[in-house]
């Protein structure tokens, strides 16, 4: 990823001599501040520097590009890993209205959405389903603020199957709890920017192993994806400092369902047999008794 940095950084700096005096600025404030630029819109960029948006555009177009939203996509692939939070801070005061926050990060997580169901390859979905039905054992691993979604894609499979099991952080180490996995078992790696090494690194012990792997993450550039057998891409672009997993649980929701259609008859005689014991053992807080206190 820091080459493909290079090389874009390089093909600016090689294009800088032809360029217009607006369009140098423009150059000048990638080259020191792309981190930055990567998340401003054409007007926005011409704004700073103090150029028109058309300005800008041509730039983008002077490159290479087909337009400044290919060279912005660009920018964020290559520097979303790398942002500490103290810059996705600093970042979101050009992404967020201040004034209405709530407004601001429900688009964004609604375009996230959006764009997850364009990317997203329906063939590979269904192997996916196919292979967590088949597989021997299915392990789940993710970290950091992915453990969110990975308890909960391993508590609803729990449900469905009886063979899947969860890695964590805890008294045995994650590669102690993939001792055994090897072939016809499947492994599923989660992980978004910034990306867990440590996941990457299961990955790649159990692709080692010749257990089968499924990456669910944001771009077939991610560390996962280099391991992966099957990779199920996800919008996760973040707004602040806190990560967007709101497509990666709609695509796992959306997994857990298509799974739970295969197995209609184990989900409904397990369910009858959970209804039972929640209700005896008072799981559940009973509405009725509740509305007569």
């Amino acid at each position: 990823m820091e080459g493909n940095r290079q090389d874009l950084m390089k093909l600016i700096q090689t294009r800088f001599p032809r360029l217009s005096k607006g369009q140098k600025i423009i150059a000048e404030y990638i080259l020191k501040h792309y981190d930055k630029a990567a998340f401003m819109t054409a007007a926005k960029l011409g704004q700073t520097v103090g150029v028109s948006e058309s300005t800008v555009v041509r730039f983008a177009n002077e490159l290479g590009f087909s337009g400044y939203p290919t060279l912005q996509k660009e920018l964020q692939e290559l520097i979303k890993n790398k942002l500490t939070s103290v810059q996705r801070i600093e970042i979101s005061n050009d992404l967020i209205d201040e004034e209405n926050p709530l407004r601001s990060v429900l688009k964004a997580d609604i375009e996230n959405i959006r764009v997850t169901l364009e990317k997203i390859n329906a063939n590979v979905f269904e192997d996916v389903v196919e292979e967590i039905l088949k597989a021997k054992r299915i392990y789940i691993v993710g970290f950091r603020s992915s453990q969110a979604i990975v308890e909960f894609l391993g508590f609803y499979l729990n449900l469905i199957l009886d063979n899947v099991r969860v890695v964590s952080r805890g008294v045995s180490d994650i590669f102690e709890q993939l001792l055994r996995v090897g072939e016809g078992d499947l492994v599923i790696g989660i992980s978004f920017p910034r990306y867990s090494s440590r996941t990457v690194e299961a990955l790649k012990f159990s692709k080692d192993r010749n257990a089968k792997v499924v990456a669910i993450t944001d771009s077939l550039l991610s560390p996962l994806a280099s391991h992966a057998d099957f990779t199920l891409i996800a919008q996760s672009n973040m707004v602040s400092f806190v990560d967007s997993l709101v497509a990666p649980l709609s695509l796992i929701n959306a997994l857990i369902v298509a799974v739970g259609c295969k197995e209609k008859e184990v989900i409904s005689e397990t369910f009858r047999t959970l209804e039972n014991i929640w209700e005896e053992y008072g799981v559940y807080a009973n509405r009725s008794k509740n509305n007569n206190d």
